[in-house]
């Protein structure tokens, strides 16, 4: 049986809505408080896509997500052999592998010329003006979600190769190489973007680089309700521009109570239901939600199988607080005067509770140890 929607009432306030409505839509906005709070979501299924020869390309800019100001994302999809040709961004990209194999060239400015295999889970980063590509490789292809360190991205202002040569005089570009003009004949006369081509020789694939981490093959931290990876300079040195934590929830855990000091999150959900509260807002695979920088918040596993999630942020390093590590490093009877359990057995008890915590747990399990049963 179905739900019904929430209705904008607080006890004898407010009143049912009785004229036209989105019932489905206003179940993933159970948070009814008023406030000034932007819109912080936005879900890649109503974003334009753009389609080519070999695969296809959405994003979530600060143009689809205003309060998407320091990151902008674009999921992209490459068939077996679809190149998404040479190019380079004003912007770095770091990029998440979703499914499927690809192979990943870059440039660097000491001359170095790289490339890679990368699979899923596996991560990319291209620093700002760096010349790369990509190409789908291995039965399937691949699915990727890029991300860029300036929410004002586009990726139909990107540098290609194609568009470039295009727009410079043939016997420009002849003289360049060193060759006769009618070489050039067949370049294109527009941008190729994405387009098919043969599928490289895997059998003795691209190695690792300094551009690229195998994130899930990180060992995590494990926690009672799920899993986190960190990935920053401390173990990625190249990616100064952005960090990123690949959780796990487990079902009806707890992404802890916490807050993050030196950025905006830009928090991608690749499986399961969740429920984040900054607004609170319920999130399924493919939806964007953005907490900004040092705004408490929470993300509840609301459904029976576990969240995975991207927690990426315009930062060399990951930095987060979390209230019980907060209040554990307080004086204890400041705290309880905050909580209005000063001189109580319920105070007692949670004091108690809090001393013997780890002082920070970033996944929680679904039946968390009650307070009451912590000094047994």
């Amino acid at each position: 049986m179905r739900s019904p929607p929430p209705e904008p009432r607080r006890g004898d306030h407010g009143s049912n809505i009785i004229g036209p409505r989105n019932p489905e839509r206003e179940k993933q906005a159970p948070d009814l408080d008023r406030g000034t709070l932007p819109s912080l979501k936005w879900s890649f299924a109503d974003s334009h896509i753009r389609i080519e020869d070999g695969g296809w390309a959405r994003q979530t800019t600060v143009r689809e997500l205003p309060a998407s100001r320091e990151l902008a994302g674009v999921n992209m999809r490459l068939d077996e052999g679809a190149i998404r040709e040479l190019h380079w961004h004003r912007e770095a990209e770091w990029a998440y592998m979703l499914e499927g194999s690809c192979r990943f060239t870059v440039l660097d400015v000491e001359g170095g010329a790289y490339e890679a295999d990368l699979t899923k889970g596996d991560i990319w980063y291209a620093p700002k003006g760096r010349p790369h590509s990509i190409q789908g490789v291995g039965k399937g292809g691949c699915e990727f979600m890029l991300i860029f360190d300036d929410g004002n991205f586009s990726e139909d202002e990107t540098f290609l190769l194609s568009d470039w040569l295009s727009h410079t005089p043939k016997e420009v570009v002849a003289k360049n190489f060193g060759l006769d003009p009618s070489v050039f004949d067949k370049l294109s006369q527009k941008e190729k973007y994405m387009f098919r081509g043969i599928t490289p020789d895997t059998s003795s694939p691209g190695l690792p680089h300094r551009f690229t981490h195998s994130l899930l093959a990180q060992p995590p931290l494990k926690t009672p309700g799920g899993t986190v990876r960190i990935v920053d300079t401390s173990n990625f040195p190249v990616s100064t521009t952005i960090a990123a934590a690949h959780v796990t929830i487990e079902s009806h855990g707890l992404r802890e109570l916490h807050w993050h000091p030196n950025a905006d999150e830009w928090s991608f959900f690749i499986r399961g239901r969740a429920r984040m509260g900054t607004r609170v807002l319920d999130y399924q695979p493919g939806d964007v939600g953005i907490v900004p920088r040092s705004l408490g918040h929470y993300v509840e596993n609301i459904g029976d199988e576990d969240v995975e999630m991207l927690e990426v942020f315009r930062a060399p390093k990951f930095e987060d607080f979390s209230l019980e590590q907060w209040l554990k490093g307080s004086p204890s009877q400041m705290v309880l005067e905050h909580l209005n359990l000063q001189d109580s057995e319920e105070g007692r008890k949670f004091m108690e509770a809090l001393r013997k915590s780890e002082g920070k747990e970033p996944v929680k399990p679904a039946k968390a140890k009650l307070l009451g049963q912590a000094s047994a």
